[in-house]
């Protein structure tokens, strides 16, 4: 069974984004609006609203247009590796389904199917489906950036121009439209740059200030909780209409509860809302907090065949990739800020002198002291994937001074792991054993008792994590 593209549901999406709005609400609210002016209570207006969506060629031109509620001032500007054209702006309350800008998914390969007629065969060679790859737009994306802030992003399929973004009435709403041309590689590249340094400047101009560290007297770990993904990155779009950024949300707020309802720890989040942020910005907070673990939440997807897969992995950060499974995962998860429309940015590593190797050994080596705590509570209440605990390169794991680990919960491609990550009971269990694990882990990291360093392909020969009664539970081996 594939991941076809499913009926649209956007009433989900506008409960989403604007929970508790119910209409015996509005005479209240209107009333308090009257009173404004005379108790000084200024109401923030909401986000106009996107109801659909449409691109099309006309002639040599391309174009991308969004109905609105209300006109919006955009701001355009293109961006190389990979090509793409950004608009960026003020919040918009998208509510269209975000598998609306993504090209349609491969058939799965039918089983047990007689061979095809050559009528049926031919039909299929002369129908291409409706992302056929013609004119300038591969595919798009489209969500909130940052609190009052929207992002467009649209993979282009060579280099273009941008002949003008506007925004004008049309029957009973507006339409914002941006119009694009092809263009010399020399006439992109030069706008590309442009565009780099419009965005720079931008994120300058808008970048929060970075945390600042705990205070002296604060004696608490702190443990950074970073939800993968978000705005407009959703991350995996899977079954049921699940979208990664939001279940992962989900699970890193009911786990930050349970970890600050022990007393023991500080808990941070990287982010609290549907917000992009970069992945160079959620390694940076866990520095500058000094932050004793940083655990990074994700939930897989996999296409075409993928429906079999599932159960959650554990990945810890390695130079090699432990297998091609852990590489593609990697791979998909540093896209991440090229997913969002930022700029690529060359990877600025430490000094590579003998003081910061032997650092990041030991730190590499008390990730796979939790990733291994982890695995073991995990399995007292869901899932683990065949081989549950892998290694790669993943730009968020790589803070040199932190222990850094990315949990995959599981895989929004396969029916189980949906029904359990969109759970709230599930997600009661789930996270219960992930904060037994993290306070095992603590538990066991004394100052007088560091952990044997070995060479990252060798987490086994690690101190393993004390095991607990509770483990003696069974639990269904996942694929």
């Amino acid at each position: 069974m594939t991941m076809g593209r499913p009926e649209r549901k956007y009433a989900s999406f506008a409960a989403r984004r604007q929970p508790g709005r119910r209409l015996g609400l509005i005479p209240a609210f209107a009333a308090l609006l009257a009173l404004a002016p005379f108790t000084g209570l200024r109401a923030q207006p909401a986000p106009p609203l996107a109801i659909a969506v449409r691109s099309e060629v006309q002639g040599h031109e391309s174009r991308l247009t969004f109905t609105l509620q209300s006109c919006v001032q955009a701001e355009s500007y293109l961006l190389e590796t990979p090509n793409r054209a950004i608009l960026d702006l003020p919040e918009v309350n998208f509510q269209i389904d975000p598998r609306e800008g993504l090209p349609e998914p491969a058939p799965k390969p039918q089983k047990h199917r007689h061979r095809a007629s050559a009528k049926e065969t031919d039909s299929a060679k002369a129908t291409p489906g409706p992302a056929a790859g013609a004119g300038l737009i591969a595919s798009y994306r489209f969500g909130r950036l940052a609190p009052g802030k929207s992002r467009v992003v649209v993979d282009l399929t060579g280099p273009a121009s941008i002949v003008s973004t506007s925004c004008a009435p049309s029957p009973g709403a507006f339409e914002l439209t941006l119009t694009l041309a092809p263009a010399s590689e020399a006439a992109f590249k030069a706008a590309a740059r442009a565009g780099s340094e419009k965005q720079a400047r931008a994120t300058v101009q808008s970048a929060p200030p970075a945390p600042l560290p705990p205070s002296a007297g604060a004696q608490k770990p702190v443990i950074v909780l970073d939800p993968g993904h978000g705005g407009v990155d959703t991350g995996a779009l899977g079954r049921e209409h699940a979208i990664e950024k939001y279940v992962v949300l989900d699970f890193a707020k009911a786990l930050g509860a349970k970890l600050r309802a022990r007393g023991s720890y500080r808990v941070v989040f990287t982010r609290e809302d549907d917000s992009f942020v970069s992945l160079g910005q959620r390694v940076r907070i866990a520095r500058n907090l000094n932050a004793a673990l940083f655990v990074s939440v994700h939930a897989d997807a996999l296409a075409r065949d993928g429906d079999e897969v599932q159960g959650a992995t554990v990945y810890t950060v390695s130079d090699r990739a432990s297998d091609a499974e852990a590489a593609r995962v990697a791979e998909h998860e540093n896209k991440a800020d090229s997913a969002a429309g930022e700029e690529a940015k060359e990877d600025a590593s430490d000094v590579n002198d003998i003081l910061f190797e032997l650092t990041r050994r030991e730190t590499r080596a008390y990730s796979h002291v939790v990733a291994r705590s982890l695995t073991n509570y995990w399995k007292v209440a869901a899932r683990l994937n065949k081989n549950p605990r892998r290694s790669a390169g993943f730009v968020v794991l790589k803070a040199p001074d932190v222990p850094s680990i990315l949990l995959e919960l599981g895989y929004l491609s396969n029916e189980e792991d949906v029904a359990d990550l969109t759970s709230p009971a599930w997600r009661e269990k789930a996270t219960e054993q992930a904060a037994k694990a993290i306070d095992a882990f603590f538990a066991q990291r004394q100052p007088e008792k560091q952990p044997e360093i070995q060479p990252e392909n060798q987490p086994e020969n690690l101190a393993p994590t004390p095991d607990a009664p509770a483990l003696k539970a069974t639990q269904s081996t996942g694929n």
